[in-house]
């Protein structure tokens, strides 16, 4: 299989995500605040989180050369979380998505992720406008997004998904690439 990039902040190690990351991908699609923001994925083991890797991570990562990146402290080589950017039905061209085990929420991280991750998608994969969604309810991930420049479009739902959800976008030319 091709060798895809990894990134890094001077915190963190963004790498693609792999089999290899089974483990994180239960305790992080089981943590409570994935489960009421995001959903109940149904992974109940490790086989349950490399099958998910396998059939709804990878594949983006195979067929357009992104995804979803596994979060490393540099320092102690921890995983905390993820961040990816995602080619996902219902939503008009990218979005990113950023999530953390809960002992590592507001340290900063999932910033410095997504600012890394918004800089390589507008600088190296040649996207030209990044979406996010959210509930309204998630305040944290609203802040976040705000902070990141991303300014609120209006409210979409999902295929297959009464949910409504509060849709973010920026584009390319509204940030500076200093910024990042």
């Amino acid at each position: 299989m091709k060798r895809h990039k990894t990134f890094a902040t001077e915190r963190l190690l963004l790498k693609p995500i792999s089999l290899e990351d089974a483990e994180l991908v239960f305790e992080l699609l089981n943590s409570p605040k994935w489960v009421k923001y995001i959903g109940d994925r149904n992974i109940k083991s490790i086989k349950d989180a490399k099958k998910y890797i396998r059939t709804k991570m990878l594949p983006q990562l195979i067929r357009i050369g992104f995804s979803v990146y596994t979060l490393v402290i540099k320092q102690n080589n921890i995983k905390i979380g993820t961040c990816g950017l995602y080619d996902r039905e219902g939503i008009d061209g990218i979005d990113i998505g950023f999530a953390l085990l809960p002992e590592y929420e507001k340290k900063g991280y999932a910033f410095d992720s997504s600012k890394k991750l918004m800089n390589v998608a507008f600088n190296e994969f040649g996207v030209k406008e990044i979406s996010a969604i959210t509930t309204e309810e998630n305040i944290s991930s609203n802040k976040l997004l705000h902070r990141l420049g991303f300014q609120l479009n209006g409210i979409t739902k999902l295929p297959n998904d009464n949910e409504e959800l509060l849709l973010y976008k920026i584009k390319k030319d509204s940030t500076s690439d200093t910024a990042f």
